[in-house]
């Protein structure tokens, strides 16, 4: 007996995040029940080694409606979040996080505000991040300034995974030839007709953080360099500020060397060296980045590997047990 499409589903990417999940499900579950209609948890497990896989098992043989989906092993939150959307079978496809910064009672207006208004895409936007240390503030609304420069002002400020989508938008993900794509820049890129529900972001509810500084520092990078050739403009004009001041240090040579006071320049030449060294080394590194995704493209290796799907045997969108999911594949 197979089960009908459901009406939502909602897509929770987790590591390690065993602590917080009975949590989750208490307050996810109250809220999905309370909508009336038919739906789906697709859980991804990126490869945690606690108890969550464990715990998963347990809670999926009291909710049915809850389908695991895990993968080979950590391939990183984006990568999580993607293989979740692109494999659930709702009209409407919603992510969340699983540390319930996120409040899931916001998902009843989103949901309302996409059928109300006719809205593709419901960005759940964060109003107070009183709770976020002055850092976490500070480089949050570095980073959206920035991708609403390179991107856009369509990106959301202060928007993050929290979004609905439609089945059209979902499909419009699946025709797209970038093997790891980030949403939060990708989805507002598609030009779908969209909305936003304002919420106060709350503490974790469990556990520790799975985004430290270090993520967070190649999630900004993945965005600039995936979606924009900009980086490689800075080093363009960099390298014409480093010929102009080179100029003027010629021409200050040459002066000094009419006085007769070449020896006593040696501290302009020290510094043009230290400039143009630094320069060089800075325009290595920014196409050493975009060298290396392409060596990525080129290599081909999948951005995730399923290791299993509760639902693989449904006939919705289902992918056998222990297939390989390459992004560039599953787009297309």
């Amino acid at each position: 007996m197979t089960r009908p499409e459901p009406a939502l589903s909602v897509v929770v990417p987790m590591f390690n995040e065993e602590s917080v999940l009975p949590l989750l499900v208490e307050r996810l579950r109250g809220v999905l029940d309370g909508l009336g209609e038919a739906y789906e948890v697709v859980a991804v497990d990126d490869g945690s080694t606690d108890g969550t896989a464990a715990r998963l098992t347990t809670v999926r043989g009291d909710w049915p409606e809850l389908r695991v989906l895990r993968l080979r092993r950590n391939s990183g939150h984006q990568a999580a979040l993607v293989a979740g959307v692109l494999r659930a079978r709702g009209r409407y496809v919603l992510s969340i996080d699983a540390d319930l910064q996120d409040p899931p009672e916001v998902i009843v207006e989103m949901l309302r505000r996409a059928r109300t208004d006719e809205l593709d895409v419901v960005y759940g936007v964060r109003v107070d991040r009183s709770r976020d240390t002055a850092f976490k503030r500070w480089t949050a609304a570095g980073y959206y300034r920035l991708m609403r420069r390179l991107v856009g002002q369509q990106v959301p400020a202060h928007a993050g995974d929290f979004r609905l989508l439609s089945r059209a938008v979902v499909e419009a993900l699946r025709e797209l030839p970038e093997r790891s794509p980030v949403l939060r820049l990708v989805v507002p890129w598609l030009g779908f007709r969209s909305g936003e529900v304002t919420y106060e972001r709350q503490q974790r509810a469990a556990g520790r953080t799975k985004y430290p500084l270090s993520r967070m520092a190649a999630l900004a990078a993945e965005s600039v360099t995936s979606f924009s050739a900009a980086p490689l403009r800075v080093a363009t004009w960099l390298g014409l500020a480093g010929v102009a001041v080179c100029g003027v240090l010629v021409v200050v040579a040459v002066l000094a060397w009419f006085a007769g006071a070449t020896v006593t320049g040696w501290p302009s030449l020290y510094m043009a060296i230290l400039f143009l060294g630094a320069v060089q080394l800075l325009c290595l590194g920014l196409l050493g980045e975009y060298v290396a995704r392409i060596y990525t493209i080129v290599q081909g290796r999948p951005a995730y590997v399923v290791a299993s799907d509760s639902a693989a045997g449904s006939p919705a969108r289902g992918i056998p047990d222990g297939d390989v999911v390459e992004l560039a594949d599953s787009l297309r």
